[in-house]
């Protein structure tokens, strides 16, 4: 029997408990959250759906109670303050790195041997902060940043080609930032087809500028985070851990020396399994594509040595 926690109730932790109710991933789900009655509120809400649906992963919400979530697989952690219009995701670091430590004591109390999937903002340094807070193997931390991006690079890629979302390739590495991530344009593909041989380069670059604002244009035009997308990223990543799937998927892992850097977490294709990240991809990068990792991962550190500060 499968066991997924989700810590945070707002609109991303709610959208992974729903995506991972809907689709069937877990046996049980366990949606927390600080704030009375909101997870119990939301894990009705999301019960009577499915029963409208005749679905059978049970959810239960519950107040701050993390005895609840005992023996849990996997522990999505969503909660912290999301970002307003303007606001980039490291100016979220202070207060978001107090809650996710807490959050993360408090959990590994019941749940040992869970993987860990970080969404909360800035992610990479979150994720970083995961990392050097707690004794777990690097294996069983992940953060979720490059599956989103990645969904939003394909989507415009699908768009400037007028092609079936679910037929289209695109991979986004580096830093979870606005200026940080790098859509691999020359690994972009139509069945298998290089995008470059189908749209012009300028276009293909506009496709690339648009998904590095993609969370900024969505922030401005919703007044606050997004919501499904991220969920469902999350619960892709749950999906692929506890189905074994070795799915290769973007996301921010703990690099030991991969890509010419080490003591950093930063978004890089990783294949998925029960262990949690079973294996880091090391992609043949061109010279162009290195020198923007390499600014990426700068500012990756950058953004961590203000989380010890913050700390």
């Amino acid at each position: 029997m499968s066991k997924v926690t989700v810590v945070g109730a707002g609109n991303v932790g709610a959208t992974v408990a729903n995506v991972l109710v809907t689709s069937q991933i877990a046996d049980e789900v366990v949606l927390i959250d600080i704030k009375e009655g909101v997870s119990e509120g939301k894990a009705m809400d999301i019960n009577q759906a499915a029963n409208i649906l005749k679905l059978k992963t049970r959810l239960i919400g519950v107040t701050n109670d993390y005895e609840k979530t005992n023996n849990s697989d996997v522990v999505v952690i969503t909660s912290g303050v999301p970002r307003k219009p303007g606001m980039t995701r490291e100016e979220l670091i202070g207060v978001n790195a107090k809650i996710v430590k807490s959050v993360t004591d408090n959990v590994l109390a019941h749940s040992p041997n869970a993987v860990i999937v970080c969404v909360a903002n800035p992610m990479d340094t979150m994720t970083y902060l995961i990392h050097k807070t707690t004794n777990l193997p690097k294996n069983r931390i992940i953060g979720m940043g490059g599956a989103l991006d990645s969904a939003r690079f394909k989507y415009f890629l699908s768009l400037a080609l007028n092609a079936n979302f679910n037929e289209v390739e695109g991979m986004v590495i580096g830093g979870h930032g606005d200026k940080t991530m790098i859509p691999l344009t020359r690994y972009a593909a139509y069945r298998g087809i290089p995008a470059s041989t189908l749209i012009p380069a300028e276009q293909l670059a506009t496709v690339a500028a648009d998904t590095m604002v993609g969370g900024a244009t969505l922030t401005k035009l919703l007044g606050t985070s997004a919501w499904y997308a991220p969920g469902a990223a999350s619960a892709s990543v749950v999906a692929a851990v506890l189905g074994d799937t070795k799915a290769m998927i973007p996301c921010s892992a703990l690099l030991e020396g991969e890509y010419g850097e080490s003591d950093l977490c930063i978004g890089v294709p990783c294949i998925l399994g029960r262990n949690g990240i079973e294996k880091i991809v090391e992609l043949d990068l061109n010279e162009e594509e290195k020198a923007l990792f390499k600014a990426s991962a700068a500012a990756v550190h950058t953004t961590n040595a203000a989380l010890k500060e913050a700390l």
